[in-house]
């Protein structure tokens, strides 16, 4: 699985022990920045990763900033974006599961690095259930096409 990786600031320490957990169960990573714990504005971060999982170069993304809040807020400003925000495995479950979620958001001043690994595992290897649950994905994005202007 190829999956896209980026930060803010507040999520540089959380995205490099995620990056380096994805590696050891071999998975192809893209890291996106940033690269160091100055301020940055983390809009830019996000929508890089959107345009990797988007054009199909990342299977899924992962978006860190210090609350998860901001990233996930920018990602899910895109159509075909499913980014949750999760801070226990649950969420990251039932946003597979029943979201098809393609971008999962984490908050690095939030969580710490063990609850991270396990959300992160827990969202990388639920499946999506189909069924009801896609049906509500597409009155999803057919509501949303009535905002586009």
């Amino acid at each position: 699985m190829k999956i896209a990786i980026a930060c803010d600031h507040g999520g540089f320490e959380l995205k490099e022990t995620v990056t380096a957990h994805l590696k050891s169960r071999g998975c192809g990573v893209t890291d996106l920045g940033t690269h160091g714990t100055d301020s940055v504005d983390y809009p830019q971060y996000a929508m890089a990763v959107v345009r990797e999982v988007l054009e199909e170069r990342a299977d899924r993304g992962i978006l860190i900033c210090g609350s998860g809040i901001g990233m996930c807020m920018t990602a899910n400003r895109v159509p075909g974006v499913r980014a949750i925000m999760a801070s226990e495995p649950y969420a990251a479950k039932m946003g597979r599961r029943h979201n098809n979620s393609n971008i999962l958001c984490l908050g690095g001043r939030f969580i710490g690095p063990g609850l991270a690994l396990e959300i992160v595992d827990t969202w990388l290897q639920e499946p999506f259930e189909g069924g009801r649950h896609q049906r509500r994905l597409d009155l999803m994005e057919e509501l949303a096409r009535g905002f586009a202007s």
